[in-house]
């Protein structure tokens, strides 16, 4: 069956004019509001943490808090960690937004050397080994036991951030946790040219509260500038 000449240029042209608003979709610029869950009752008791560890009454609080401060952000869709404190946070603020939640491992936290899960951080073996992981320099590929050395949470802010950039909506809030966040902070500043020693500097420097809010944008006709299009519009915001 042929088309008529006038039919094949309609065609052509409603072809067009979808390329178009497709690519018009993919280069807008996004925003997004990273929120560090809030306070569980083993943040509270001080206690090493692993994937458990429910919100206490005030990290509850702090959720709601950051829910309420985002309902006019127009967000329209909630990523989270599928750790339970993250998701109950999640749950919380979607209360406010009205907003669908996606879950993702890629968001979770950095995993602790096993010898130190559920033991209090005041623990003067627990101090030894935080201070070896979190605060000594030392080199990239270092590693104290089974924990996520600096390497592996390097990579893993990496196929975060192109897993957010992969997102079409324009307004989006992330329930992560404070010490990944940290690292997609730094790698999103640095990229490859993060070193443990850089980021040591900056997590030591820069406070990641509960229930506080980092906002950053993200501008796909920037992505061959040194942050990948990257910007941090504010850092660990009190809701």
């Amino acid at each position: 069956m042929a088309f008529s000449p006038l039919l094949t240029d309609l065609v052509v042209l409603l072809a067009g004019i979808a390329l178009v608003t497709i690519l018009f979709i993919r280069m807008r610029p996004r925003r997004f509001y990273f929120v560090r869950h809030g306070e569980t009752t083993l943040n509270a008791e001080r206690i090493r943490q692993g994937e458990d560890g429910d919100l206490s009454a005030v990290g509850q609080t702090q959720a709601d808090r950051a829910g309420a401060y985002l309902a006019e952000a127009g967000i329209h869709k909630i990523l989270a960690s599928t750790y339970e404190r993250a998701k109950e946070t999640a749950e919380i603020i979607e209360k406010h937004l009205g907003a669908p939640i996606v879950y993702s491992d890629l968001l979770v936290e950095r995993k602790n050397p096993s010898e130190i899960v559920g033991k209090s951080a005041d623990d003067l073996e627990v101090k030894r080994v935080v201070d070896l992981v979190d605060l000594a320099y030392h080199d990239d590929s270092y590693r104290y036991s089974d924990e996520e050395n600096f390497i592996d949470l390097k990579r893993r802010a990496q196929k975060a951030l192109a897993y957010l950039e992969a997102q079409p909506e324009r307004e989006i809030c992330v329930v992560t946790h404070g010490i990944f966040l940290k690292m997609l902070i730094a790698y999103l500043l640095y990229r490859e040219r993060l070193s443990a020693d850089d980021y040591i500097k900056l997590a030591f420097f820069n406070a990641s509260d509960n229930g506080h809010i980092t906002i950053c944008e993200y501008h796909p006709w920037k992505r061959f500038s040194t942050t990948g299009g990257w910007e941090v519009v504010s850092y660990n915001e009190t809701p």
